[in-house]
């Protein structure tokens, strides 16, 4: 699942797509919604919270967070960090990411065990500047831990993975 379908979730849920993962775009922004357009991809209007919780998140089920705005990305957050997604993310800088997790702390109560599952900043450190570029180094992590996921007889005997 991706939060946000600006620039950086429309190359996100490309690259995921190819990855074989079943992508679910949600965009309560009306002005983003509107110009969404990507075949194979589920688009819903839903906010965050309400749809991470009626979508069924599991252990092969990946949230990430872009849109850059913590009205709708710590909604998703403060509930994904909770399921047992084997991958939560959010856009944004270590600074940033700090602050976050001090308020999911303070305002939604998660745990300290909760909020070191979060990755954030999102994605591999590969120096990325551009939204092709972070999307790709999201991938990657996705990948990374997928993979791990598998190693550890996770996933074994069960279908792919969720974005």
């Amino acid at each position: 699942m991706i939060i946000g379908g600006a620039e950086l979730g429309h190359y996100l849920a490309q690259i995921a797509l190819t990855l074989d993962y079943a992508v679910t775009v949600c965009e309560p922004r009306e002005e983003y919604a509107a110009e969404w357009a990507l075949d194979g991809v589920a688009l819903s209007a839903e906010m965050p919270d309400d749809l991470v919780l009626a979508f069924g998140c599991d252990d092969r089920t990946a949230v990430v967070a872009v849109t850059h705005d913590p009205k709708l990305d710590d909604l998703a957050l403060m509930e994904a960090l909770r399921l047992p997604c084997h991958y939560v993310g959010a856009l944004g800088s270590a600074t940033t990411t700090m602050k976050r997790k001090a308020r999911l702390a303070e305002h939604f109560g998660l745990t300290p065990a909760e909020l070191d599952r979060l990755h954030g900043p999102v994605g591999l450190a590969i120096g990325s500047r551009t939204p092709a570029e972070i999307a790709v180094s999201i991938a990657a992590d996705l990948i990374a831990c997928r993979s791990a996921c598998h190693r550890e007889g996770v996933h074994e005997g069960e279908r792919s993975c969720r974005a």
